[in-house]
């Protein structure tokens, strides 16, 4: 199954690009529009993206290399779920691995 962009309005998806350019930059994001997630690994992050109706979250690490985008999710409640860190987690697993 070939994963789907988000349904992001076209300002939401400008401002990811926006955001997603700064960190491939070097530029260290912090709230409002990021937060580091230790929960998921060591340099991995969420950013927050707001949308029209909807707020996303993306996660993603740091690598000396590249910006890695573990996982997209609509923002559902205040707390992040077991089960998307638990993904997370194993996704980065298997990129690991295969790196």
């Amino acid at each position: 199954m070939q994963p789907q962009t988000p349904p992001l309005s076209q300002k939401a998806r400008i401002e990811t690009g926006f955001l997603l350019r700064l960190l491939q930059s070097g530029v260290s994001l912090s709230l409002p529009q990021s937060r580091p997630m230790p929960s998921i690994g060591a340099r991995c992050h969420e950013l927050r993206i707001q949308d029209e109706r909807k707020n996303w979250r993306l996660f993603y690490r740091i690598d000396t290399d590249a910006i890695i985008v573990i996982l997209w999710t609509e923002k559902k409640t205040n707390k992040t779920p077991n089960e998307v860190i638990d993904l997370c987690r194993k996704r980065l697993k298997l990129y690991d691995a295969e790196a």
